[in-house]
């Protein structure tokens, strides 16, 4: 299929194939990373390190959601990837608050497994409110960066917006969530350790996944039949309005 560029404010109300799929794929991973890998940390022996190698767990698949929010930037444009954003921001509170009324419910009688549910789902308000934040600050940081970018590439080499837009995000996303969820909980070395580290890796890793990331653009382009840029976007954060 022919791709045709167009301006964003273009796009109008004509169907899109793969929005929907990739929204509701984005809110998956971003509701089952924050619910089960948030707050562990693993460590793995690597040779020629004295010590072992501190990270936290969720690093393993949280990077995706960021992967698939370049996908719909690139794909779809700011705006629509705005959207999916608070469709997340909205999806994180509803988890929230979900777990906390359920783990608030009396445990019936003959019933052990409210210990489990509270060290699973009992997560303290201050790792909810490092969560949401960071996820909102880092997503949108990095949907500006990859739209402003591709205009001033002209729509050319894609993998130096997708790391480029990851470096800002996953750094802000990085520097919000450990200190303001685990400060005076976890050592300040271990904080800032975690901190580090799982930004190198979150970066490293969305470099790693440019193939893939590269081959999901170009046929969701080619089944759209559009390539979008944000020439004429509003880039405030705070509407879901496309």
């Amino acid at each position: 299929m022919t791709t045709t560029k167009i301006d964003a404010s273009a796009l109008g109300d004509r169907p899109l194939r793969y929005y929907d799929f990739a929204m509701a794929a984005f809110v998956a991973i971003l509701l089952l990373s924050n619910l089960i890998g948030a707050s562990k940390v693993a460590s793995i022996n690597v040779p020629f390190l004295d010590d072992p190698f501190v990270f936290g767990a969720g690093i393993l698949f949280f990077p995706l959601s960021y992967v698939l929010g370049d996908v719909l930037t690139e794909v779809y444009g700011y705006a629509r990837a705005r959207r999916v954003i608070w469709t997340g921001f909205a999806a994180l509170a509803f988890m929230a608050f979900m777990s906390w009324a359920v783990v608030a419910m009396p445990p019936a009688e003959g019933w052990d497994g409210q210990a489990a549910y509270e060290s699973v789902f009992g997560g303290t308000w201050r790792i909810v409110v490092a969560s949401i934040s960071a996820f909102w600050l880092g997503e949108i940081a990095n949907a500006f960066v990859m739209a402003r970018m591709k205009l001033m590439t002209g729509g050319k080499h894609l993998w130096s917006r997708t790391i480029g837009s990851t470096v800002v995000g996953q750094g802000i996303d990085s520097l919000v969530f450990y200190p303001v969820a685990f400060f005076g909980i976890w050592e300040t070395e271990l904080i800032i350790m975690v901190m580090i580290t799982n930004y190198v890796l979150k970066v490293v890793w969305e470099a790693l996944l440019t193939p893939l990331t590269y081959a999901v653009v170009r046929r969701m382009k080619d089944r759209e039949g559009v390539d979008i840029f944000d020439e004429n976007t509003d880039f405030t954060p705070f509407r879901t309005k496309i």
